[in-house]
């Protein structure tokens, strides 16, 4: 086996963590000198910025044609709903952590604040009116991830209708364009595979500048910043999912004990999508999850909810503002509860794809990747996303279990035995 194909089959997260070291260590030996490699990061910074508007495009249509309106029924309803609104707990967790722990301060990146202008926040009623784009093709080009979102979810739906058209020629047209948008999607996750694959040298060169220029206590924040997300999925896993849990009078620790290992794996894999085939069994064989509900909520959850992740944009947005010296005002902090749940729909769930909608939520809060300083901070948080990614994808799997369980209870179809 040759190198190269010995690189590509070596886990892309773990190389990017190697270019991380790779990079103190160089930023430490080489010095100031080391600006010279910083078009390398550079270039990483416009190969995200080139993929976050189609991925989220492309990814979301296919996520909400994906859903069948016969299935848009009892089930459906009450696992979105319960989706969308753990996402949103998530996220409010995961900006309170980044307050309590002070995220990203001591970094102090010089010169931000002379190169992003902080506005005021609009009102309320002017930040939801613009999530509707008055020209969708202008919002893919202008980078308006919100417009963005809001026009791939709309158009999701519609083709979901298309496609169970009575009309054949209705039913072809949205069979045909689902398949155009799903082999879409599909080659942007093979273009975000191939980002990934350059990520380490792009990582290299960002944090070997950062060390360089500002000195090894950048790490100290790094590390306070992984306690904070650790110390809020925690917080999510037993006081809102058992909570939700205890409502429905189903005990958490006897949920933790069925479901561990499907967990474990998430937590191993970092994929949410390749654990499903290990939760759909733990779902069956340990919590006594009828296939009927489960076959539909936990695909579904594999493409559409992730908590973890959610929590996270919310700290590294957080991390990164605050080493910029830039106050999130309120609006703002809304701004992120909105985009990191809508974003999370948009979240592949393979390992590392949290990195490219991370960059989504900060162009929404006006931090875009264009300012070298952001980049900076952000190419920081892409060095030690291994570790955070394996908390994150736990959360997201056993997040997908709570809310399966919670619908099978209340659809009379969860065999309470296997709980006791």
């Amino acid at each position: 086996m040759g190198f190269w194909e010995s690189y590509k089959r070596f886990p892309v997260i773990y190389k990017i963590l190697i270019g991380f070291i790779l990079g103190i260590i160089a930023g430490i030996v080489v010095g100031p000198s080391i600006a010279a490699i910083k078009p390398l990061g550079d270039l990483l910074i416009r190969l995200l910025k080139m993929i976050v508007a189609p991925i989220v495009l492309f990814s979301l249509v296919v996520g909400a044609a994906s859903i069948a309106p016969s299935k848009l029924g009892k089930i459906g309803v009450k696992i979105i709903i319960y989706y969308l609104f753990t996402s949103a707990v998530a996220v409010i967790i995961g900006i309170f952590m980044a307050r309590i722990f002070s995220v990203g301060t001591g970094i102090s990146l010089g010169g931000a604040q002379k190169q992003i202008a902080v506005k005021s926040p609009p009102s309320v009623v002017s930040v939801l009116l613009n999530i509707i784009p008055t020209n969708p093709f202008a919002a893919l080009t202008e980078g308006k991830v919100l417009q963005i979102i809001f026009f791939a979810i709309v158009l999701g739906i519609a083709l979901t209708y298309l496609m169970n058209s009575k009309n054949e020629r209705l039913r072809k047209a949205g069979e045909v364009t689902y398949r155009v948008f799903d082999g879409l999607a599909e080659a942007m996750y093979k273009i975000v595979r191939g980002i990934l694959e350059y990520m380490p040298i792009g990582v290299f060169a960002l944090i070997g500048y950062v060390i360089a220029m500002y000195g090894p206590k950048v790490l100290g924040p790094l590390a306070i910043a992984v306690v904070a997300l650790y110390v809020g999925l925690f917080i999510h896993i037993f006081v809102t999912y058992g909570g939700f849990l205890a409502a429905f009078r189903l005990n958490i620790i006897k949920f933790l004990r069925g479901a561990k290992e499907a967990m474990l794996t998430a937590f191993v894999t970092r994929s949410s999508s390749g654990t499903l085939p290990v939760t759909m069994r733990v779902a069956e064989e340990n919590l006594g999850i009828k296939r009927t509900v489960f076959a539909f909520t936990l695909p579904l959850g594999a493409t559409i909810n992730m908590d973890g992740t959610a929590m996270y944009q919310a700290i590294a947005t957080f991390f990164i503002a605050n080493a910029l010296g830039i106050h999130l005002t309120l609006g703002q902090q809304l701004l992120i509860v909105l985009t990191a749940v809508l974003a999370s729909i948009g979240t592949a769930g393979v390992p590392g794809a949290g990195l490219i909608m991370l960059a989504m939520v900060l162009q929404s809060v006006g931090l875009p990747l264009t300012n070298p300083n952001v980049a900076l901070a952000y190419s920081m948080i892409a060095g030690i996303d291994v570790i955070l990614d394996m908390g994150r994808t736990m959360v997201n799997v056993t997040g997908d279990l709570v809310g399966t369980s919670i619908v099978a209870k209340t659809e009379g179809e969860l065999d309470e035995s296997k709980w006791k």
